[in-house]
C-alpha cells in the first residue's frame, strides 16, 4: 500500500482494510509474531479510496475481502456501484468497460483486474482492459487514468469536425484528438479547457482496436496513419523495452508494419468506411494506400470475430433467464422499514378448529375478507388455520418458460382454484427516491425490463436484482391472476391470487396496470382478445365494444338524437395536504378535484360511502366553509373567515397564515 510494488516479506493487516505492507515500509525489521493491525484500522479513520481524504464518516464496501472505504457521496458518483440492504458493493466489483457498453448483467460477473489507485476495474482479457494500463500483478493494475502526462501538452487534434467532417473554427478536446464545431454540438464556444463527452464519461481505447495515429505535429489528414492497438505482451521484446509511461500503448502500423508507443491524445478510433476518404486522390503514397487496404481488411476480421462471439453469447443466454438472486422475502434497502405489529394489535377471527376448513377459501373468516393474514399465536383455529399462505410460503409448483414474444414467463405445474394464493411478489424494498435513481440508471444503460411494483406511497418492490419466481409473470390484458395487498404481521405485502380456475400447464399472468413503474408506453404482446395494445392502457371491455357498436348504428340513422353524457369527475394526481403522489382518497363532493393520502387524513382505512374532504368544513367550528385557502385544506365559515385569509403574490390567490 505504501510503495506500490510486490516482493517478499509482506505482512497483511488483520483489521477491516485488508491492506498488505512490506516490513521495511512499516519501519520494522521482521514480520510481527502477533496479530498486525495498521494505523488506520487502529484509530478508525480510514481514507476514502475515491477522493483520498481520511475521516470517520467513510463506509466500508460490503464485500468481505475488499477492504475499500468511501464517502457515500463519492461512491454514488460511480454508476458501477451497487447499493444493497447491507450497504454497497464498490465500483471495483464491476467492469467499467462492460458498464460503458450497457452490458450490466455481464459487468458484475467474472474475474476482475482492479486498479491499485482508484475505483476502476476491468474483466481480465484484452476485450475490456483500457489500453495504456500497467500491470502490477496478475489481478492488479494501474489504469491509464494515472498517466503523468498533462492533458494540455498531450492531445494533437484533427483539423475537421467529428460531426460534419468540415474544417473551420473548431472546439478541440484537451484529452483526445476530437474536434467539433460548437454549433454542431448545439453549445456556445466554452472558455478554458474542454473535454468531449466520451472523455468526460471515461471511455477508453482498448487492445485490438483499429485507430488513426499521428506521430508528427502536422494537421493534414494524410499524416494520420491507420494502426492496431497491441497488448504490450504481444509485441517484440525490443519494442517492449522502449521508453514509455503509464497511459502509453504500442500500435502496429499497417502498410509499413512497424511499431511505436503512443497515448490517447494522438489516437482516435477507425470506423467502417474510413478507407473511402482517400478514393480519387492520385498523389497518395503507395505505402499509405496499402495501409488503408490492410486496415479495412483487419477491421472486418475483428468485427466478424466480435459478432460471432456476441451471437454465441446470445444463444447461450437464450437457454436460461438473465441472472438474478433468488430470495424468499423482501430485503430492505436504505431508509425503508418493515413494520412488525404487537400480538395485541393483530386482529382475531371467529373461526374454530372444529370447522371443516378453518380460515380457508370458502370459510367466512373475517381476516381473510379484510385481507389480513392470521397469526399462528392469535388465530383460534391454531395449527388448522388455512390463512397463513404468506408466512408459510404455500405456493403451487410452477416453472419458468420461454415464450414466443414476451421473453420469459411462469407456468403452473398443477391446477389452481379461483381465489387461491399463487405467489408473493418479493424483491428489494426501496423508497421513491431510490426507485427514480434506479429507473434513471436503467435508461442510461438501455435497460427495458422493469420489475418495480408500488406497495404504498414510499415503498416500492424492485424484483429486478433480487426476487422469486413471481418476477417472471408476464402482463396480460385478460389475466388469470391479480395482485392484492395483504397485511401480514403488521406489514403490507403484495400477493398474487387466481382470478379464475387455472388448469395445469397454463401460463400465469396479471395486469401490470399503472402501479408498475418504469415501463412507460410499451407495446403489449399478450394476445388477448381485449388487448389494449400498450402496457398501462386500460384493456377493451365487452361493454365498451357494445357501446362502440351502438354509436356506429346511431350514426347510420338520419335522425340525430342528442345524448346528454355525464362528464367524469377529474381529480388531482397529488395529495392536497403534502403535495406528493401515491395512493389517494378522492373527495366525492361535486366539482371538488382534491385528493389525499390516508395518513395525511389520520385514517387507517378509506372512508365508507360518500365522503367530503376537510376543505369543505370550517377549521374552527366544522360548519360548511365559504372561504378556502388555495394551497392547503384550511377553510373557514362566514363567522370565522374575517382576517383568516389574505391574497398571495401568486395571482392574488387566497392563502392562510400557514404560508408565506
Amino acid at each position: 500500500k505504501i510503495c506500490e510494488s510486490s516482493g517478499e516479506s509482506l505482512v497483511s493487516c488483520e483489521g477491516e482494510c485488508c491492506s498488505v505492507f512490506h516490513v521495511e515500509c512499516l519501519g520494522l525489521t521482521s514480520v510481527p509474531d502477533e496479530k498486525f493491525i495498521c494505523a488506520e484500522c487502529k484509530n478508525g479513520e480510514h481514507t476514502c479510496f475515491s477522493c483520498k481524504l481520511p475521516g470517520k464518516d467513510v463506509k466500508r464496501c460490503s464485500v468481505n475481502t475488499c477492504g475499500k472505504f468511501y464517502h457515500e457521496a463519492c461512491v454514488r458518483k460511480f454508476a458501477t456501484a451497487l447499493f444493497e440492504s447491507r450497504g454497497f458493493r464498490c465500483p471495483q466489483h464491476c467492469c467499467t468497460a462492460c458498464s460503458m457498453d450497457k452490458d450490466i448483467h455481464k459487468a458484475s460477473k467474472g474475474r476482475m483486474v482492479r486498479c491499485f489507485r482508484c475505483p476502476i476495474a476491468y474483466h481480465s482479457g484484452d476485450g475490456c482492459i483500457a489500453a495504456g494500463s500497467l500491470f502490477v500483478s496478475s489481478h492488479i493494475l494501474i489504469c491509464s487514468n494515472h498517466s503523468k502526462r498533462t492533458h494540455s501538452s498531450s492531445a494533437v487534434n484533427v483539423g475537421f469536425c467529428f460531426v460534419c467532417a468540415r474544417g473551420g473554427k473548431l472546439l478541440c478536446c484537451e484529452s483526445c484528438p476530437a474536434s467539433f464545431h460548437p454549433e454542431c454540438l448545439n453549445i456556445e464556444m466554452p472558455e478554458g479547457c474542454w473535454n468531449c463527452n466520451d472523455c468526460k464519461a471515461g471511455k477508453k481505447l482498448r487492445y485490438k482496436q483499429i485507430v488513426w495515429v499521428k506521430l508528427g505535429n502536422y494537421r493534414q489528414v494524410g499524416w494520420w496513419w491507420p494502426a492496431e492497438i497491441c497488448n504490450p505482451r504481444s509485441v517484440p521484446l525490443n519494442i517492449q523495452g522502449l521508453k514509455h509511461d503509464i497511459g502509453d500503448f504500442p500500435v502496429f502500423f499497417f502498410g509499413s508494419h512497424d511499431y511505436y508507443w503512443v497515448h490517447q491524445g494522438r489516437v482516435f478510433p477507425y470506423v467502417e468506411g474510413d478507407k473511402s476518404f482517400a478514393e480519387g486522390q492520385t498523389s497518395i503514397n503507395k505505402t499509405f494506400k496499402k495501409a488503408l487496404e490492410e486496415a479495412a481488411k483487419r477491421f472486418q476480421e475483428l468485427k466478424a470475430q466480435r459478432e460471432s462471439k456476441e451471437a454465441l453469447e446470445i444463444e447461450r443466454n437464450s437457454r436460461k433467464p438473465p441472472p438474478y438472486k433468488h430470495i424468499k422475502s423482501n430485503k430492505v434497502i436504505g431508509k425503508v422499514q418493515i413494520q412488525v405489529a404487537d400480538l395485541s394489535e393483530i386482529p382475531r377471527c371467529n373461526c374454530k378448529p372444529s370447522d371443516e376448513n378453518p380460515c380457508g377459501l370458502e370459510s367466512e373468516c373475517l381476516n381473510r375478507m379484510l385481507q389480513y393474514e392470521c397469526h399462528p399465536q392469535v388465530c383460534p383455529a391454531g395449527e388448522r388455520c388455512q390463512n397463513q399462505c404468506f408466512t408459510k410460503r404455500l405456493y403451487p409448483d410452477a416453472e419458468i418458460i420461454k415464450t414466443d414474444r414476451r421473453g420469459w414467463g411462469l407456468r403452473t405445474k398443477r391446477s389452481i382454484k379461483k381465489g387461491e394464493f399463487v405467489n408473493e411478489y418479493v424483491g428489494e424494498l426501496i423508497d421513491e427516491e431510490e426507485c427514480r435513481l434506479r429507473i434513471k440508471r436503467a435508461h442510461e444503460n438501455s435497460v427495458t425490463n422493469f420489475y418495480m411494483l408500488t406497495v404504498t406511497k414510499d415503498r416500492i418492490i424492485d424484483a429486478g436484482p433480487k426476487g422469486n419466481y413471481s418476477r417472471f409473470m408476464n402482463h396480460s390484458c385478460n389475466p388469470n391472476c391479480e395482485t392484492q395487498k395483504w397485511t401480514v404481521n403488521g406489514d403490507i405485502r403484495v400477493g398474487l391470487f387466481a382470478l379464475c380456475d387455472i388448469p395445469a400447464g397454463m401460463e400465469l399472468t396479471f395486469n401490470y396496470n399503472l402501479d408498475c413503474l418504469g415501463n412507460g408506453r410499451t407495446e403489449c404482446h399478450c394476445g388477448a382478445e381485449n388487448c389494449s395494445g400498450f402496457l398501462g392502457v386500460r384493456p377493451k371491455t365487452a361493454f365498451a365494444t357494445a357501446n362502440e357498436e351502438k354509436v356506429k348504428n346511431a350514426k347510420l340513422k338520419q335522425k340525430k338524437r342528442k345524448i346528454k353524457m355525464e362528464q367524469k369527475q377529474m381529480h388531482e394526481d397529488n395529495c392536497f395536504q403534502c403535495g406528493d403522489g401515491g395512493e389517494l382518497v378522492m373527495c366525492d363532493k361535486k366539482d371538488c378535484p382534491k385528493a389525499y393520502h390516508l395518513l395525511c387524513l389520520n385514517l387507517t382505512q378509506p372512508p365508507f360511502g360518500k365522503w367530503e374532504c376537510p376543505w369543505h368544513q370550517c377549521d374552527v367550528c366544522s360548519n360548511p366553509a365559504v372561504s378556502f385557502c388555495e394551497f392547503c385544506p384550511h377553510s373557514f365559515c362566514e363567522d370565522h373567515e374575517k382576517g383568516a385569509l389574505v391574497a398571495s403574490a401568486l395571482d392574488g390567490r387566497l392563502c392562510c397564515s400557514a404560508h408565506d
